[in-house]
């Protein structure tokens, strides 16, 4: 999950990374959801991808981290 920010309320949310279809510039910054929800957010495309990007490598560290220390 990654947080955003409402444009109009301020408003900080979390959404699944994983249930956006796309990102549209209208010029606000415009996420539309798998279900054809939308919202309009104040980060912009880039911030949004870098915020996927840390957030799939923290995923993926802590897999890691589990995975090394789990002796099973």
């Amino acid at each position: 999950m990654i947080k955003l920010t409402k444009i109009k309320s301020k408003e900080n949310f979390l959404v699944n990374h994983n249930q956006i279809q796309h990102i549209e510039f209208i010029p606000e910054t415009k996420v539309v959801m798998m279900n054809r929800d939308y919202y309009l957010v104040e980060e912009t495309g880039d911030e949004i991808i870098q915020k996927i990007a840390e957030y799939t490598a923290k995923v993926m560290d802590i897999h890691r981290e589990i995975t090394l220390v789990d002796k099973r």
